[in-house]
Parts: C-alpha cells; structure tokens; sequence
C-alpha cells in the first residue's frame, strides 16, 4: 500500500553457501544491497553440563557462525560496489551479561557483540556502518522453540504470551519495537541498539559494580 516492493528466499542458514545464494537473490531482484540485518537465532535454556556437543556447536553454527558468514559477505558486496551499506547483527541484552542456563546462548551473542564493534573499526572510512542491536525479551516464539529444543526438565516455564515467567514485565516487549528501534539505525547510524533504557542501565550498572551483578546472578539461579 505504500508503495513498497519485497522478494523471499527460502533457505537454511547454516547450510554451506546460503548467505551468498541469499545475497545473490537480492541482488539480482533489487540491484544491490543496502543493507542487512543477520537476524537468524535460536536459544536453549540448560546448564553448562547438561549440554551435549551437538547443543553447543549446533547453537553457535546458527546464532554466530550463519551471522559473520552473512555479514562477512555482504561486507565484501558492499565494498567491492563502492555502494554505501549498512550492516547490523542481531545480538542481546544476554550479549553483554549472562543468566544461569543461559550461559552458551549468551556466548553466541557476546561473541557476535564483539565481530559487530571490530568491524565498525576495520570499515570506517568506507562507507559502511555496523551495528549490534541488543533487544530484552521480546514476544516471538523463540522462547516456544527454546523450551522444545532444551529438553525434557529444561527449558523456561512460559506465560500465556509465550514469554519466559522468570523475565520482569519491564523487560518484556513487543517485535515491533524491536522493528522501529533498527529502522531508527538505518536512518541515522550508532554503534549499538537498544530497545529499552532499562536493559541499557542495567548492563552499566552491572558493568560499573560487579557485586550487585553477582546478587542478581544468584539469585536467578536459585
């Protein structure tokens, strides 16, 4: 209705090759890319221990690995066109600290944190921005899909809504917000997104004073 114009590719991210069918797709639909949001992520909800193998690399193939591959090619696009672009990661409040039987999502966030805040070094000057963007919880379903894939006596115990009980209501927010948040970045570019001024006073405080992070730290796991 307002004019606007959009393609789908359907694909899995963790296959070899499927950011850059991805991008090519774009491409040959819209001439080019602008920009890219590396969105694709899952969570589970377990302890450190009671993870097995394929849990750990199966979370970081899809929630870092799928990202800097499409971030990684879509640079590459970007430079080579000497097109301006903008390049995002989809990272979390969980990016910057942790919670008990969060710790390997977190990792993948945290990791993905860090790939974001170095490129936006290595490509000043060229034109290209690079964001992470760190929402709180949002009502999607990946916490329905987090508590199928922690397994039986794992996984968060969920509300109606479909978001995780042990999350406060004030960190609790709609995808929409999420949505406007990025598109407010792609109109005039900053490091990092957050969504909510709580998430982002919270992470400071617990950067600025270790002790109150450890009490809340215990006192989720318990």
């Amino acid at each position: 209705d307002q004019g606007g114009e959009a393609t789908a590719h359907v694909g899995d991210v963790s296959e070899e090759g499927a950011s850059r069918r991805m991008l090519d797709s774009m491409n040959d639909a819209f001439g080019g890319t602008d920009a890219i949001f590396a969105n694709a992520g899952y969570g589970i909800e377990k302890p450190v221990l009671d993870a097995d193998e394929s849990d750990v690399r199966r979370l970081f193939e899809i929630n870092l690995l799928s990202a800097v591959d499409l971030l990684r090619n879509g640079g590459l696009d970007m430079r080579a066109s000497g097109r301006p672009g903008h390049l995002l990661g989809c990272s979390s409040i969980l990016g910057k600290f942790t919670l008990p039987r969060y710790g390997l999502y977190s990792a993948t966030k945290a990791a993905l944190t860090h790939v974001c805040r170095s490129m936006r070094v290595e490509l000043s000057g060229t034109g290209i921005s690079v964001s992470s963007v760190h929402p709180v919880t949002t009502r999607t379903e990946f916490f329905e899909v987090a508590a199928e894939t922690s397994g039986v006596g794992h996984g968060p115990a969920l509300r109606a809504d479909g978001t995780p009980r042990h999350a406060p209501r004030m960190f609790v927010q709609p995808p929409e917000k999420v949505a406007r948040a990025v598109i407010r970045c792609l109109r005039r570019p900053r490091a990092e997104v957050w969504t909510t001024l709580s998430g982002r006073v919270a992470n400071g405080v617990f950067e600025l004073v270790p002790p109150i992070y450890d009490l809340v730290l215990h006192s989720a796991g318990k």
